[in-house]
């Protein structure tokens, strides 16, 4: 069975728009422990993404060897908005799309986090660390669910999950296997079933 991407993205999205301030934007990162914000216009649309790349050069204002004189700027100098550093290109996942999908994307670019449309709305964010945060907890997910599937029918036999493969230890015959196969194979996550 499979994963789809509406089953683990963040939603609502946090979203910024391009004339957000700088600011703004990394108090919104900073805040919601986030790499990354779709920019949208005022129907919704994604138009880009800012992440913390973006705004990394900002921290040579931190920079103590920069002298103040260097960065000072004139009461007529507009505040920087989004639209100055956000890239206007961003790769994207459909709610709908397999969790595969959004993992091949991710690793194949670098990138940390993919904004997720929903009919051309941004309708959640799908990051690595949403990733991580399932396949750290999928082996005792997997435990539990393939546990009880199983004790309903035969309480005396034995499961164990590792990385995704689930032991079934106690069947017999090969109509005992084929139920215990069966029934661990229906838990969402499992990659493989073994029986000793």
């Amino acid at each position: 069975m499979t994963m789809l991407i509406r089953d683990l993205m963040t939603a609502p999205a946090v979203t910024v728009t391009a004339g957000t301030p700088i600011g703004t934007a990394l108090r919104l990162l900073d805040d919601r422990k986030i790499t990354a914000l779709p920019v949208v216009d005022s129907r919704g649309v994604l138009v880009g993404i800012v992440s913390e790349a973006d705004l990394v050069p900002d921290a040579a204002l931190l920079d103590e060897r920069v002298p103040v004189t260097a960065v000072r700027t004139t009461a007529d100098t507009p505040p920087r908005r989004v639209a100055d550093v956000m890239s206007h290109l961003a790769a994207t996942v459909n709610t709908d799309d397999d969790l595969d999908v959004a993992i091949d994307l991710m690793w194949s670019t670098m990138v940390k986090s993919l904004p997720v449309l929903d009919r051309g709305k941004v309708a959640g964010m799908i990051s690595r660390s949403d990733v991580i945060h399932l396949l750290a907890g999928r082996d005792d997910r997997i435990r539990t669910e393939a546990r009880d599937l199983i004790h309903e029918e035969r309480p005396e036999w034995k499961v164990d999950v590792q990385d995704g493969i689930v032991t079934v230890t106690g069947p017999m015959d090969p109509h005992e296997r084929t139920l215990a196969d069966v029934l661990a194979r229906t838990v969402r996550g499992v990659i493989a079933v073994r029986i000793h």
